[in-house]
């Protein structure tokens, strides 16, 4: 199999900051500003709804009441030294209820953080490793509305934006169950206005040394506050046990809320069974333990005798689901999956799962979302390597590993269909994959199981599956490319990687440099994306694959054009176009004669380029690839505005803008609108571009696509100092060049510092303009095609009589 992006030659955003933007030679601009009554706004974006990302909390929450106050004293600031940084650790062993009581206080304080609370599992003590700070990062700038394609692929450049957005806000950050400082730090706030709370069964000592952390540390309840627990639990069930034994049973627990809860829920459920005879049952087990035990770990020892008791009064289906899905490869999991891994059809096992959660062995997070509680999870584990067969278990882990490669592969197909795909065996017994009935359910499941993906694929992995790591990993690059999440896509490119090569299969290994080089181009590392390519194409050569060399070279076109190398581009291109008439698909080469009529438009070779688009439109047309045939108006557009014949090229504009809207492609509309607003200034008619611009500006910022955004900025300056508002268009020059400057585009670069120096030329600023044109000449002795010669000519020009 081989595939390309979904956009081929257009420009994706990279990754990259929102830093205030400014121009250089000193020139800074306002982020936000109102033209004629057009408002285009800077960096700040407008907020949606406040976030209310807190887990719900524990269903009669009791006691803990000297930790709320030390909490609330903290908040009200009272605590010296906590006004260097807003943040409070709650340690303690594990299932002493530092969740419950981070998540319990957060809900009492949320009046005092009235843009919402950010929470996320950091899983420091999972079984799996633990989240890191980068993914947290980009969780919390998708839930800030941060565009994904916005989102920078730098850890530190990830952490200054989300301190940005952060720091005209007031709001609550949960860090649950972190296991280093240095899962942390990076998600710490810059400002006194947010507060974050972390849980931890580590000190976490660096937090309080260097970043000012006050700690509250949790132990095990005292026994009255214990046995009020166990009453608060069951008063709704049970007559009023006897406080001696209540006391027993809270000593046999380990005075700890996990355990409690466990163990009054079952009492709770049990309302006729004398609670002597549960205490009874419960010492036994405790006795076992204790005999397995070294006795240094009294908690865990007190955990593990409240879960054993519990499990060993499960129904066997009960018992089976519970412990086959502690070998779930993800760290949560839909009913689907959990019913494809122990092989139950899926009503009975929400059943099952509903059973579970109600006696406090599993946790409900979300719609038909669950999780364990990590030391639930280990129990479940062990119990599964103990009762379990190793052929079971490796079934079962077939089984998922399977409807997850499957469900992915149906995926892919829903969100590109035209890409090619890996060729899979049929789906074995019981795992039969999702389906989706079209673009957005596709999108729903990606986005709902992309924390489980990384996970699936180093479970597969571990299990000595190279097979299915390279195949996932491939059919993963299609997911993370719609769902722009560059981290994931990079870490399980590179396992896929490494899996091809243990196997020594070299068409495998050919397929995942290819999505290492799309990543890297769709991040806009273009010299790294380009290295891939040619990796690529080298290994597709080597064993005679003519298509996939094809694609690897209109690959390297992409790279060469995002970076204005338009000769190479051509050269490229026309490589890729020979190899792929001799298999005759006509979608991929309608796309290359795009390709290269993009590339003659660009060089100026007008005639040209409107002979090859005429082709490339006919193939669209006859195959109904309604976007492509709007991207080639697009470019027919351009092409008749630059042969002087506007009132030619606004009808076909208007063609590729209604097929955009027709298609819901915002992208795309957004885009050409772009090319309407210079057709509408060619046409005398500044002030409606200025309409058309501001569109265009606000669904590029909505979208994330900054360089976009920028061209919109840098076309909006020219609208202005045609209308003759010169000082409103020299600073929307300045705006965009400081985005270009930002994301190293140094041909758009050059374009609007010869724009703002025109303009500042015109205000009477000389000198200003001559340095910007001095820059701008600098940059464009680095290109060689016909725009930059002609732009070269007319700033020496300016320079030689300023």
């Amino acid at each position: 199999m081989t595939g390309g992006p979904s956009e081929h030659v257009r420009e994706p955003a990279s990754g990259e900051t929102h830093s205030e933007l400014s121009g250089s030679a000193g020139d800074v601009v306002q982020a936000g500003t109102i033209h004629g009554g057009i408002f285009f706004g800077g960096q700040g974006r407008a907020r949606g709804p406040v976030l209310q990302q807190l887990p719900v909390g524990v269903h009669g929450f009791v006691n803990r009441q000297v930790e709320l106050d030390r909490l609330d004293t903290f908040l009200a600031g009272d605590v010296a030294g906590s006004s260097v940084a807003g943040v409070s650790v709650i340690v303690g062993t594990a299932g002493v209820g530092k969740t419950s009581l981070a998540v319990h206080w957060a809900h009492r304080v949320r009046p005092h953080f009235p843009d919402g609370q950010l929470y996320v599992n950091l899983r420091g003590y999972d079984p799996g490793p633990p989240i890191g700070a980068d993914r947290v990062l980009d969780r919390f700038l998708r839930a800030l509305d941060v565009p994904p394609r916005s989102i920078p692929v730098d850890v530190d450049d990830k952490a200054a934006l989300y301190r940005s957005l952060l720091a005209n806000r007031r709001m609550l950050v949960v860090l649950d169950n972190a296991a280093t400082v240095g899962q942390v730090r990076p998600l710490l706030p810059g400002t006194a206005a947010c507060l974050v709370v972390v849980t931890s069964r580590s000190r976490l000592s660096g937090l309080v040394i260097r970043d000012g952390a006050h700690r509250v540390t949790l132990d095990v309840l005292t026994a009255p506050d214990a046995v009020l627990l166990l009453r608060t639990a069951t008063a709704a069930y049970r007559a009023e046990d006897d406080s001696a034994e209540l006391v027993e049973l809270a000593r046999l627990c380990g005075r700890l809320p996990l355990a409690l809860r466990i163990a009054a829920e079952r009492a709770a459920r049990r309302p006729r069974i004398p609670l002597d005879q549960l205490i009874m049952g419960l010492r036994d087990e405790s006795g076992f333990w204790a005999a397995l035990s070294s006795g240094e770990d009294e908690d865990a020892e007190a955990v593990r005798t409240a879960f054993a008791w519990s499990y060993r009064a499960l129904a066997e289906q009960t018992a089976r689901v519970f412990r086959l899905l502690g070998l779930y490869p993800g760290s949560e999991f839909s009913t689907a999956a959990a019913a494809v891994l122990v092989g139950v059809d899926v009503n009975e096992t929400r059943r099952q799962l509903d059973i579970l959660a109600g006696l406090h062995l599993m946790e409900e997070n979300g719609a038909d979302r669950y999780q364990f509680h990590d030391l639930l999870r280990i129990y479940a584990t062990d119990q599964a390597r103990q009762e379990e067969t190793p052929e079971s278990l490796q079934a079962a882990l077939r089984r998922v590993l399977a409807w997850y490669l499957r469900s992915a592969d149906a995926a892919q197909a829903a969100l590109r269909p035209y890409e090619p795909r890996v060729p899979l065996d049929p789906p074995g017994e019981g795992s039969m994959p999702m389906t989706f009935g079209g673009f957005g359910e596709a999108m729903r499941w990606c986005e709902s199981e992309r924390v489980n993906f990384g996970a699936v694929i180093r479970a597969a992995t571990a299990a000595g599956d190279p097979r299915f790591a390279w195949q996932f990993a491939v059919v993963l690059r299609t997911v993370y490319g719609v769902l722009t999440v560059f981290d994931d896509w990079l870490d399980t490119s590179q396992i896929g990687l490494d899996a091809a090569r243990q196997l020594g299969d070299r068409g495998a290994e050919a397929e995942l440099l290819e999505s290492l080089a799309m990543v890297h181009i769709q991040a806009r590392s273009l010299e790294q994306g380009a290295e891939y390519y040619r990796a690529t194409l080298n290994i597709r050569r080597e064993l005679g694959d003519g298509f996939g060399a094809a694609l690897a070279l209109n690959g390297l076109g992409r790279a060469a054009l995002l970076a204005w190398d338009l000769v190479s581009a051509r050269s490229f291109f026309e490589q890729s176009l020979a190899g792929l008439r001799e298999h005759g698909d006509s979608y991929w080469e309608a796309l290359l004669l795009f390709n290269l009529g993009h590339v003659s438009c660009e060089l100026e070779e007008l005639a040209e380029a409107h002979r090859v688009l005429r082709r490339a439109l006919d193939i669209f047309r006859e195959r109904g690839e309604r976007i492509n045939e709007g991207d080639t108006f697009y470019l027919l557009s351009r092409i008749e505005r630059e042969r002087g014949q506007p009132g030619t090229a606004l009808p076909l504009i208007e063609q590729a803008i209604a097929i955009a809207r027709e298609q819901s492609n915002r992208v795309q509309d957004a885009y050409w609108s772009l090319e309407l607003g210079a057709v509408l200034r060619a046409l005398g008619r500044p002030a409606e571009a200025l309409v058309v611009y501001q569109q265009a500006a606000t669904l590029h910022r909505q979208l994330g696509d900054r360089s976009r955004e920028a061209r919109v900025l840098d076309a909006t300056g020219e609208a202005y100092a045609e209308i003759g508002r010169t000082e409103e268009a020299a600073d929307f020059h300045r705006r965009a060049a400081a985005t270009h400057r930002e994301l190293k585009d140094r041909w758009q670069l050059a374009v609007s510092l010869n724009n703002l120096a025109n303009v500042l030329l015109r205000t009477g600023a000389d000198d200003r303009a001559r340095l910007h044109w001095a820059e701008a000449l600098s940059i464009l002795a680095g290109f060689g095609d016909p725009r930059a010669a002609d732009m070269r000519r007319r700033i020496s020009e300016r320079l030689g009589t300023t």
